[in-house]
């Protein structure tokens, strides 16, 4: 039996080519925004980059030379090509997050450097509250509304599963405030970030679930002036090709000092 895929792609194309009409790209601006600061702390110059994003008007300036890579299940990327693969907030919608990541490694250099952002765990979470919420009590079930984002330890280990060398993983949550859900959601259409689940239910949601979640929405988080917020987590994953010239760990037993010593602490055994 064939498992279904997370991610229906015709979807997920039509929400995006209906997004470009009318954008609203204010997050894959921001996230363009931290890579260039992260990249302007790495002590390298790169010459052959490739950005994958589903919006390329986004990056077609960002890097002289830049090699812009549709986000497809099987990225149009050439082995050893590329000295920084740039994977552009789109690994959320990925069916296989690990195969994205382990085409990214096999495109870099020895010593290359992949920088991924995606949306994590706490993205939108009191929108999904207030749907479930809403949806459970109007209807008595629930459906696949919004898309499921890995927290940041399970990000992480993506990487060291797709055989990148010094991983690291980190969290940028931010805030957006709108003058209602409805606004809020408007803005996710315009992002392309619309509902492209393959579990989605195939007719629009009825008015007194979203009359209802509108509703939670606003007693549970709305602010004094009425507003609400909406929470945008990005996870940056950064990991090295490897190659020889990285650092290693030590073998367990060939450390030349005691951790007990270093920290001034005093060691008690544990029993066998």
């Amino acid at each position: 039996m064939t498992a279904v895929p997370l991610t229906d792609l015709a979807a997920l194309d039509r929400n995006r080519a209906r997004a470009a009409r009318a954008p609203a790209m204010f997050l894959h601006e921001a996230a363009r925004d931290e890579v260039e600061d992260r990249l302007s702390m790495v002590n390298r110059q790169f010459t052959n980059p490739a950005i994958i994003t589903p919006f390329p008007e986004i990056w077609q300036d960002f890097l002289p030379g830049a090699k812009i890579v549709a986000d497809t299940e099987v990225l149009a990327l050439q082995e050893g090509a590329h000295d920084l693969v740039i994977h552009a907030l789109a690994l959320h919608w990925a069916n296989d997050p690990v195969g994205q990541l382990i085409q990214c490694r096999r495109a870099l250099r020895p010593d290359g450097l992949h920088l991924s952002v995606a949306f994590g765990g706490q993205t939108l979470h009191q929108l999904r509250s207030a749907l479930a919420q809403a949806e459970s009590a109007v209807t008595g079930g629930l459906s696949p509304r919004v898309a499921p984002m890995a927290e940041i330890r399970d990000l992480g280990a993506l990487l060291q599963r797709a055989g990148f060398n010094l991983p690291v993983a980190d969290s940028l949550p931010m805030t957006a405030s709108y003058a209602t859900p409805l606004h809020l959601m408007q803005d996710l259409r315009a992002m392309g970030e619309g509902n492209a689940l393959s579990a989605r239910l195939r007719h629009f949601t009825r008015r007194d679930v979203i009359a209802e979640a509108t509703r939670i929405y606003a007693e549970t988080w709305g602010a004094a002036d009425g507003r609400i917020p909406a929470t945008f987590e990005m996870i940056f994953l950064t990991g090295w090709a490897p190659h020889d010239s990285q650092p290693k760990p030590l073998r367990p037993g060939t450390a030349a000092h005691r951790l007990a010593d270093a920290l001034g602490a005093r060691e008690t055994p544990l029993k066998d």
